[in-house]
């Protein structure tokens, strides 16, 4: 049986290395403060928002929730981030996806001040990222290299394999495994005979959003799984990997949940910090 990642136990480890760094900050006058806008009521948004402010709190981050109906306009969500990239006191500003229909999720990411971009969705951040300049790195992808590296798992010359093509999880996932000098194939919905490429990675990323696409079978005996998926179905929350079958192949896996999820909240603290100590 694989080796069990657990994610809850690493983000532990990350918190407590991102509280010491703000208690450092705190020294010098310096208290890191987030800003979490959420708009209108969706009860996911909620829990996601709540699990977000209680973790900021934890490692002594400011947290200011800004909380819009769900009639908002696009112009008033952009005054809002307007007042929030103007603001000293606010280091990080994160828009809670999804957005009503009614707004461009791209034009609210792009109007927040590259150096608050928490989420490292900004175009000017993930195109640093790509070049291999200094960053904000989305949340996950994130997440996942700490794993990686709290894992010890060697990542220069594996070859790593990423089901998905995002721009939050798949692009930059590939950007730093290969500024970690992995080789590295990124698969999709038109890859021919996709089996035959999982089995080849040392490292495999499943970010496709598909319950239990990735058996046992297209996993290379040995391969360490990270399983970004998170899938709503009618027993509970699956990931993109079927784990009863992967984790008698593998290594070592991430389960879903309590797997990559624990670390993504965890690296937006990271994020924060990093553009508190960029100030």
């Amino acid at each position: 049986m694989a080796q069990l990642i657990d994610g809850r136990k690493w983000a532990a480890v990350s918190r407590a290395e991102t509280a010491q760094s703000v208690a450092m900050l705190v020294q010098k006058g310096i208290t890191p403060g987030l800003a979490v806008i959420l708009v209108g009521d969706n009860p996911a948004s909620e829990s996601y928002v709540r699990g977000k402010e209680k973790a900021a709190r934890e490692v002594g981050i400011t947290s200011q929730l800004i909380r819009l109906p769900v009639e908002t306009t696009e112009t008033e969500l952009l005054h809002w981030i307007d007042l929030l990239n103007r603001d000293p006191l606010c280091h990080g500003i994160l828009v809670q996806l999804p957005l009503p229909d009614h707004i461009a999720a791209e034009r609210v990411i792009e109007a927040i001040s590259p150096a608050k971009d928490v989420d490292g969705f900004h175009t000017q951040n993930i195109g640093a990222l790509s070049v291999g300049l200094p960053a904000i790195v989305p949340c996950t992808p994130l997440g996942v290299m700490k794993l990686l590296a709290y894992e010890s798992v060697p990542i220069a010359g594996a070859h790593a394999v990423i089901i998905g093509r995002s721009n939050i999880v798949g692009k930059p996932m590939a950007s730093l495994l290969l500024a970690q000098s992995a080789t590295v194939t990124i698969c999709h919905s038109k890859t021919h005979d996709l089996a035959s490429i999982t089995r080849q990675a040392d490292i495999l990323v499943a970010a496709v959003g598909r319950p239990k696409m990735v058996t046992g079978d297209m996993i290379k005996p040995g391969a360490v799984v990270i399983d970004v998926g998170i899938n709503r179905t009618d027993e509970g929350l699956v990931g993109d990997v079927d784990f009863a079958s992967a984790s008698t192949v593998a290594a070592a896996i991430t389960p879903v949940p309590r797997g990559v999820g624990p670390m993504t909240i965890a690296m937006l603290l990271h994020n924060t910090v990093t553009a508190a100590l960029r100030t």
